[in-house]
């Protein structure tokens, strides 16, 4: 069965789901457990659920260590921007360790943050940085873009044996969709076709995903048949799916709320370059312009990408194809 539930109750909802079913996941970070009244702390204790100091450095690296102990801690960082004064435990420790062990150590941890905040939280705010992650061995990241989705994979990066860097997007935090009851995990490194088609492949990620299904639904209207494409996890990467739907398509445009040269869309376009050439036409990138996130709503706007720069890139692939025949 399913039912209706917002995405950020879908997280909460994952993360109830498997403390109670695993006595080692622990819940902690800034502005959480705050009185006694909080419903976490009444239903799990002081001992799995507490608030933590203002330092990222010093959540993260209690995390490792917990970690490394034998629990499973899932740290609330809020901003994926607060993470950065803390990098060396993000991408220099956490993830090593289970080599620098030969595999004895293992490194349970989940750093779940939000980003890409656009609705006038302006340059420090605002920001999308997973690029600077998806790229370091031993460390996997999520992006799931519906409920269901952050539900499942929540409890996947709870379960799994690495450090999991779980983002959020935060405009879609109230958007509400069908979430399965009971256990429910979606397998990390595995990308999900939201919407089939014949005509174009949009790949997009995070917020955009909503965005190009709406992009989708116009150009139904006109006759082109887009498939959307999901990645949800950017490390590991399902390039093969990604590149068998560039491949039956022939078309390409992906779309990132990143700007373009710091963008998982680089990273997608290279591998879309090498497995699928000479079948893919023409390809087009639609990202956030290599640009401070604006304060002014306008401003912002013009940065960020949306529906109308989505059509319009599909609509110069389909030409260019024209053009060339």
């Amino acid at each position: 069965m399913a039912k209706g539930m917002m995405y950020a109750d879908a997280i909460a909802t994952a993360i109830i789901e498997e403390m109670q079913r695993d006595p080692n996941v622990v819940f902690y970070g800034q502005n959480m457990a705050m009185t006694e009244r909080d419903p976490m702390l009444k239903k799990f204790g002081k001992e799995r659920v507490r608030i933590a100091p203002i330092s990222e450095t010093a959540e993260i690296g209690i995390g490792i260590g917990a970690a490394m102990t034998g629990l499973r801690p899932i740290v609330e960082l809020w901003m994926s921007e607060f993470m950065l004064v803390a990098f060396d435990q993000v991408i220099n420790e956490a993830p090593r360790l289970r080599y620098m062990s030969g595999g004895q150590v293992s490194v349970p941890l989940v750093l779940k943050a939000g980003y890409g905040f656009c609705a006038g939280w302006a340059g420090q705010h605002s920001n999308v940085i997973y690029h600077t992650m998806m790229g370091i061995p031993g460390l996997k990241v999520v992006v799931p873009s519906t409920p269901a989705d952050a539900k499942g994979l929540m409890a996947a990066a709870i379960r799994d044996d690495s450090p999991v860097v779980y983002l959020h997007p935060y405009m879609l935090t109230l958007d509400k969709g069908e979430v399965p009851d009971g256990e429910y995990v979606v397998p990390i490194g595995v990308a999900d076709i939201k919407r089939a088609g014949t005509d174009v492949t949009i790949v997009a990620i995070g917020w955009m995903v909503k965005k190009a299904l709406a992009a989708a639904e116009r150009l139904a209207k006109e006759g082109i048949s887009a498939e959307v494409v999901d990645p949800r996890t950017l490390a590991p990467l399902d390039v093969a799916t990604i590149v068998n739907s560039a491949k039956k398509t022939g078309r390409v445009v992906l779309v990132d709320q990143a700007p373009r040269h710091s963008s998982a869309a680089a990273v997608i376009a290279g591998e879309i370059a090498e497995h699928a050439v000479g079948c893919v036409n023409a390809l087009r990138m639609v990202t956030a312009l290599d640009a401070p996130i604006p304060y002014s709503e306008p401003l912002e706007n013009y940065v960020v990408p949306n529906e109308d720069k989505i059509v319009e890139a599909v609509k110069a692939v389909m030409a260019h194809e024209a053009v060339a025949a």
